[in-house]
C-alpha cells in the first residue's frame, strides 16, 4: 500500500510580508508585545539571563525599482538618483536577534521619529535585562535620540555628524598620540549641539591624509589637511576601548544588511 507523504514547508518570504501588510495599524502594537512574549519564552528555554544587553540601530537604504509608494531621492550612494526606502532597524548584538524596525519612506528620519522607534525597541527589550548599551550611526545623531537613550538609562556611543561649529571645536581640541588605535592623533572635549540641552562628552580620531584613507570602512570626514571619526558618548571609558567597542558593530551592520535585502521592494 503506497502512502502520499505530503511535505509542509514554509511559504516565501512574500507571503509573510503580504500577510503583514494587510493588517491594520493597530494590530502592530499586539503584535510587537507578542514578540516580547515569544523572545522571553525562547529566552527562558535556553537559559540565557543577560543582565545586560547592546542594541545597534541604522538607518540603511533599499534601493526600488519600481513606482512604490514613499519612495524617494534622497541618500543613496550606491545607487545615486535611484528612489529608495530608508528603513530604521535594531538588533540585540549579543544574541544577535532582531528587536524593532519600520519600513519607511526615503527621506532622512526626523528626530521624533528616531524617539518612537527607540521607546518600541525599548519595550520590546526582555525584562530580565537591567542594562542597556546603545550604538547607533551618524543617522542617529540628533537631541531625541539622546533623549530617549537617557529616558531609559542607557549608555551610549553615536556617530557624531559634521557641522561647522564641531569642526571648529576639532580644530581647536588638545590632539595627543593615539598608538592604541589606528589612528594618528585622539582627542576629547566638552561640547553641546545647538538645540540639545547639555553639552556631553564628544571623542574623535584623527588621520594625517594621505594617499590612502584607513583601510576600514568607518564614516569620515575630510578636511584640506585630516580625515576624523567623531563620536558623541555618555560612557567614561578610556577613547580606544570605546571606539574598540564601536568596531564590534559591525557584526550587527551584515545582519541589517541581510533584513533590508529581505525587505519588499
Amino acid at each position: 500500500m503506497q502512502h502520499n507523504v505530503i511535505r509542509s514547508k514554509l511559504p516565501p518570504q512574500c507571503t509573510f510580508w503580504r500577510f503583514l501588510t494587510s493588517l491594520p495599524v493597530t494590530v502592530a502594537q499586539q503584535l510587537l508585545k507578542l514578540q516580547r512574549f515569544l523572545r522571553e519564552r525562547v529566552w527562558e528555554a535556553a537559559n540565557v539571563h543577560l543582565p545586560s544587553i547592546t542594541l545597534d540601530t541604522d538607518t540603511t537604504v533599499h534601493t526600488l525599482y519600481g513606482q512604490q509608494m514613499g519612495a524617494r531621492k534622497s541618500y543613496n550612494p550606491k545607487n545615486k538618483g535611484r528612489k529608495s526606502y530608508q528603513p530604521i532597524l535594531t538588533f540585540i548584538a549579543e544574541t544577535r536577534e532582531y528587536i524593532g524596525g519600520e519600513l519607511r519612506n526615503g527621506d532622512r528620519p526626523t528626530g521624533a521619529q528616531i524617539a518612537r522607534h527607540l521607546e518600541a525597541v525599548f519595550a520590546a527589550v526582555p525584562r530580565c535585562v537591567c542594562k542597556i548599551f546603545a550604538r547607533a550611526d551618524a543617522g542617529f545623531y540628533c537631541w531625541e535620540a539622546v533623549a530617549a537613550y537617557e529616558k531609559v538609562k542607557a549608555s551610549f556611543i553615536i556617530v557624531a555628524r559634521k557641522t561647522p561649529r564641531l569642526l571648529e571645536e576639532l580644530k581647536k581640541a588638545d590632539w595627543r598620540p593615539s598608538p592604541k588605535t589606528d589612528a594618528d592623533e585622539q582627542c576629547e572635549f566638552r561640547y553641546q549641539p545647538e538645540g540639545w540641552a547639555k553639552a556631553y562628552r564628544f571623542i574623535a580620531l584623527r588621520y594625517q591624509k594621505k594617499d590612502e584613507t584607513p583601510k576600514e570602512q568607518y564614516q569620515l570626514w575630510e578636511t584640506p589637511e585630516y580625515i576624523y571619526r567623531v563620536f558623541v558618548t555618555d560612557m567614561k571609558d578610556a577613547i580606544d576601548l570605546l571606539v574598540w567597542v564601536y568596531n564590534q558593530r559591525a557584526g550587527a551592520e551584515n545582519l541589517i544588511k541581510e533584513a533590508n535585502n529581505g525587505a519588499p521592494g
